[in-house]
């Protein structure tokens, strides 16, 4: 029986998100609104360094700090 719902739940999850992608209607990206002024697009090296290099650097970076205050209560508990 579980597996007859799951297979249910999957088939009404997926054909949900099926609907829905068919439905939406096309981002009309190519026609400019009045008043655009579009800048100039990113390189692929800033690109990468926005969406790839810098996340994973603020996540080392709040991973480091959460360290730090972590290893600083453990050593004023052992005093």
């Amino acid at each position: 029986m579980d597996k007859k719902n799951a297979l249910r739940a999957g088939a009404l999850a997926s054909g949900t998100t099926l609907m829905m992608l068919l439905m939406t209607s096309p981002a009309l990206a190519l026609t400019r609104d009045d008043g655009d002024d579009p800048g100039p697009g990113l390189s692929v090296v800033e690109t990468l360094g926005l969406y790839v290099v810098a996340p994973i650097v603020l996540f080392l970076v709040i991973a480091g700090l959460v360290m730090v205050g972590d290893k600083s209560r453990k050593q004023q508990k052992q005093s």
